[in-house]
């Protein structure tokens, strides 16, 4: 475009539309956020120019120092905040400041919906901080001009009424220039030990150095004059390359806010410089709240530096995608400034650095569970689904990991490690014993459970849908294998006698055992007596190479089209139902009413283990059936003397188990 390109108009995208007004219009604490992060983007700016010069020199042309300028003009009432870093082209000022490039804007609005949120503190995690300048301006021009040779200038203005312009401008160097029209009542931001305090709280770690324009009075009497000059007011050296003795737990604490754009302090943090065969050093913090983008793909990683370079925001090969969750920045000295991403994934020292700040983070965990665990109760509850990802896909951690994971169990409410589990086993246990389902209440009453209880034995309740995995990853803790209440291999130690019995029910079974294997032969792959089961007639167990329910479901709901594991049933001989049901089938042996009540009991059983039934309608008209009946049993006849408790209201004899034992005599509804 020339020169002589008149002004162009355009119009927000509604997203933008909606975020200012969000900024403008609402009550907003802590407005001097701003400032914050103006700083961090023209920092940003530095780094981009810096890195991108390493392959592009042409780009330094000029001479500029790299530096951010804090201009206050208490006269016209502006605060500029300028930079000599990458700047923007004409369409990138149309684009970055004027569009979504990365859907943060609408992300944000959508936390802020849900939340009620009434603060910005937390807007520069989404990308969208340029949009805090609105806190205090009514009026805001951007000049820019981007680095390279030929470039022009443009200069961006809006007041943010739905509308914003671009037309050419006057730029002698690279870089960009915020000019903020302040309102009234925010005049306070010209002030000289206001801004010199607010860079100083939150960007004294910026690596680059900030100047404000300050005034200065020099000489006495006659020759006295006051003089505009520019002084450095942050140390901009990088925090991570001083000793540790040094820095405080608030510098810290906000070295990582300007890190992140988090409000809140971190859970913890470690800090370390390795020599020998690499030289890194590195700082890592956990957060104490999942970020709004855990899970994307293109978020994770800690900032990667070399020799104080600034080579990647987002560097994902330094720390496995199970510790995605982790901020900070690792600084080598080995490796090239011109690095590219497929070298850090073949390269002998990026393996290295990796290895060495997965453990410093596993270390640091592990400290904070040992000295503050009520800080990692926190860290579990928004972290903890994301690290046992660790035990199903990478071995080499897998006794560290089995040290940090918690999980509630039958012991009682809240959460225990495995280490604590081990150290309550009772005299004889074997094994760590756990169940797999969607939630406490789904499993807290579980037939599996029913033998483990009455041994006394503490069961784990394990209810992320990463768990199944976790649990084979992990295999065993401290020698004592993990092993699933529900799954087929569940074995019991038991004395000779209890084998005895075990194998005389069996026997007895007999008849009814074959009838059963006949009528689920398509549900099931095996009818057998059960060692695990007290109180409830039957339950099914997951055979040897199977997924739990739960899982399976999922799996389908994601569109993996699992087919359904068939189970093994286990039969409870000493049950009053499956007692009466044996003594039936004895008598009838083609009785339908056998069929009828297997098929009845296939039916809980698949709802006792997280399953859903085949033919829902078919199994509610059958327990209205069986309600039914046993409403004749209970409840008088209309207009009938109500009998007492010993009077029987009908020709019924009821014993133990007898309400539901009645059930096989009357027939039930076969569709």
């Amino acid at each position: 475009m020339s020169v002589d390109t008149p002004r162009e108009t355009h119009k927000f995208q509604a997203e933008i539309n909606q975020l200012l007004n969000l900024v403008i219009n609402s009550l907003y604490s802590h407005k001097e956020i701003f400032l914050r992060e103006l700083v961090s983007n023209a920092s940003d700016a530095l780094d981009k120019l810096r890195f991108r010069s390493v392959t592009e020199p042409e780009l330094m042309e000029g001479g500029a120092a790299l530096e951010i300028h804090i201009l206050p003009d208490e006269e016209k009432g502006t605060l500029t905040i300028e930079d000599t870093g990458i700047g923007m082209a004409h369409d990138e000022l149309v684009k970055n400041l004027g569009t979504i490039a990365h859907s943060g804007s609408r992300e944000f609005l959508e936390l802020v919906s849900q939340r009620g949120q009434k603060d910005v503190n937390l807007i520069g995690q989404f990308g969208v901080g340029f949009y805090s300048a609105y806190l205090v301006a009514d009026h805001v021009e951007v000049v820019s001009r981007a680095a390279g040779k030929d470039s022009k200038a443009w200069k961006w203005t809006s007041d943010a009424k739905g509308t914003f312009t671009v037309e050419p401008a006057e730029r002698a160097t690279r870089g960009t220039s915020i000019i903020l029209h302040l309102k009234e009542e925010q005049k306070e931001f010209l002030g000289e030990w206001r801004l010199r305090s607010l860079i100083t709280q939150y960007s004294d770690y910026v690596n680059h150095p900030i100047k404000l324009q300050v005034q200065k009075t020099t000489g006495e009497g006659e020759a006295q004059k006051t003089e505009t000059q520019l002084e450095v007011v942050n140390k901009a050296s990088a925090l991570w390359q001083r000793p540790k003795s040094e820095i405080t737990d608030e510098q810290y604490q906000e070295f990582y806010k300007h890190l992140s754009h988090d409000f809140e302090a971190p859970l913890a943090w470690t800090h370390f410089r390795t020599e020998g065969n690499q030289v890194f050093t590195g700082l890592l913090f956990v957060p104490k709240h999942p970020p709004f983008d855990l899970n994307s793909p293109q978020q994770r990683g800690v900032r990667l530096f070399v020799k104080r370079v600034l080579i990647m925001d987002r560097c994902e090969e330094m720390l496995p995608q199970w510790l995605r969750f982790v901020r900070g920045v690792v600084d080598s000295d080995d490796l090239p400034l011109n690095v590219s991403r497929e070298l850090l994934q073949d390269s002998a020292v990026v393996k290295a650095i990796h290895k060495h700040v997965t453990k410093k983070t596993l270390d640091m965990l592990e400290k904070l569970a040992k000295d503050k665990p009520e800080d990692y109760r926190t860290f579990w509850q928004g972290f903890g689904t994301v690290l046992k990802e660790g035990l199903a896909v990478d071995t080499e951690y897998r006794e560290k990991l089995g040290a940090l994971v918690r999980y509630e169990s039958s012991r009682e409410e809240g959460l225990t490690s495995l280490a604590d589990y081990v150290t309550r086993m009772k005299e004889g246990q074997e094994a760590i014993y756990y169940i797999f389902g969607e939630s406490r209440k789904a499993v807290v009453g579980s037939p599996h459970l029913e033998a483990l209880k009455k041994r006394g034995y503490e069961v784990l309740y394990m209810t992320d849908p990463v768990d199944e995995w976790a649990a084979q990853g992990l295999k065993e803790y401290q020698g004592k294998p993990l092993v699933s209440a529900m799954h087929a291999d569940l074995k019991l130690k038991e004395t000779e006698e209890e084998k005895r019995e075990k194998e005389q029910r069996a026997k007895g079974l007999g008849p009814l055992a074959e009838r059963m294997k006949e009528v689920l032969k398509e549900q099931v792959r095996e009818v057998r007596v059960s060692d695990r089961l007290t109180d409830s007639p039957c339950c099914l167990v997951v055979p040897e190479g199977g997924s739990h329910a739960y899982v399976e479901r999922l799996l389908r709901e994601r569109g993996r089209g699992l087919p359904r594991t068939k189970r093994i049933l286990e039969v409870n001989p000493s049950h009053p139902i499956i007692e009466h049901l044996k003594a039936l089938q004895e008598k009838e042996p083609a009785s339908e009413q056998v069929t009828e009540w297997v098929e009845m009991l296939y039916d809980q059983a698949l709802l006792t283990e997280g399953s859903s039934v085949e033919d829902p309608n078919r199994f509610a008209r059958r327990m209205t059936a069986l309600m039914t009946q046993l409403a004749a049993l209970k409840v008088p006849p209309a207009g009938a003397v109500a009998s007492g408790p010993e009077t029987p209201t009908s020709d019924a004899k009821p014993t133990e188990g007898s309400a539901v034992a009645a059930g096989p005599e009357t027939p039930l509804p076969r569709n």
